[in-house]
């Protein structure tokens, strides 16, 4: 999780008995968006984000060739309800590998 999702989003997730990681847990804050995606390629996890900026990053990195974890992303006018059943699904049904130089947007069609 980058450091601007929702904090409801993730606790739900953790109760529901998911591996969640946050950047918070993880590096300093205010880390940047670049080093944010650094570290979660590698730790081998999906980074959801609701940050404009790290899309932006992502973006970057599809256009330059660099190999990147992979990005969810939901807008902030995504309802968190929404998030949590949309990732719960993900973290349930997908591979890691599956989202490896991707960027996938929330809310699943």
């Amino acid at each position: 999780m980058d450091e601007n999702v929702h904090g409801a989003i993730t606790r739900a997730l953790q109760r529901q008995g998911l591996d969640v990681v946050t950047a918070q847990g993880d590096i300093p804050p205010g880390t940047p968006d670049p080093r944010v995606l650094d570290r979660a390629t590698e730790l081998g996890r999906v980074l959801f984000s609701q940050d404009d900026d790290l899309l932006r990053e992502a973006a970057k990195r599809q256009r330059d060739g660099d190999p990147f974890c992979g990005v969810v992303y939901a807008h902030q006018s995504v309802a968190v309800s929404r998030c949590i059943e949309d990732l719960a699904l993900i973290a349930q049904a997908a591979e890691p590998a599956e989202f490896a130089d991707a960027v996938r947007y929330l809310p699943l069609t």
